[in-house]
């Protein structure tokens, strides 16, 4: 059961690698689904609208429990067979949140803190939008332990745009290959 994560940017290239079978898109207002060459060959597609922010501002959509609420829905059908791919504008923020909301449902038997850890050893600058985090603690009832998780591990190294990773969801797993690289 394997997460990917990255760039909006690298899509193409990491769909026509792994052929995912789920993709979800987060991305900013107004948005549409992103085309891909490999789109036939997905099961299901997920298209998510809010603005990569904490907290709601004048002129921005916060993410909002309505939106995780589609997340989690949209993961429990998900067989984890071949992988799924989450990304967002940067591949940091939003995306990363949303796959660490994932495999925190999807592996309940896995403390919040080891996929925390997961996440970090796969990807330094990952930076989880923490009010997703919040909100997909909140849902799944983990009592502030996933938003923990997350303080515990820090803020990622500053980049202007995420390096494509997997986050590998087996019980136990150890350190997975080395991460392709996508970026031209």
């Amino acid at each position: 059961m394997k997460l990917l994560v990255g760039p909006l940017a690298a899509i193409e290239a990491m769909c026509a690698e792994h052929r995912p079978s789920h993709l979800v898109s987060w991305l900013s207002p107004p948005a549409v689904a992103p085309a891909i060459a490999a789109a036939a060959a997905l099961d299901a597609r997920l298209l998510l609208c809010s603005h990569d922010v904490a907290q709601a501002g004048e002129g921005f959509e916060p993410p909002g429990a309505e939106h995780l609420a589609r997340l989690l829905a949209f993961a429990r059908g998900w067989d984890g067979a071949r992988p799924m791919l989450v990304h967002c504008w940067a591949g940091v923020s939003r995306s990363t949140a949303a796959a660490f909301a994932i495999a925190c449902q999807a592996r309940p038997q896995i403390s919040e803190s080891e996929l925390a850890r997961r996440l970090r050893r796969q990807s330094p600058t990952a930076t989880p939008n923490p009010l997703i985090v919040a909100l997909a603690d909140a849902q799944l009832g983990r009592k502030g332990r996933m938003s923990a998780a997350i303080a515990g591990i820090g803020r990622g190294s500053e980049t202007a745009l995420g390096a494509p990773f997997a986050l590998d969801l087996t019980t136990g797993a150890g350190s997975p290959p080395p991460r392709p690289n996508y970026a031209e």
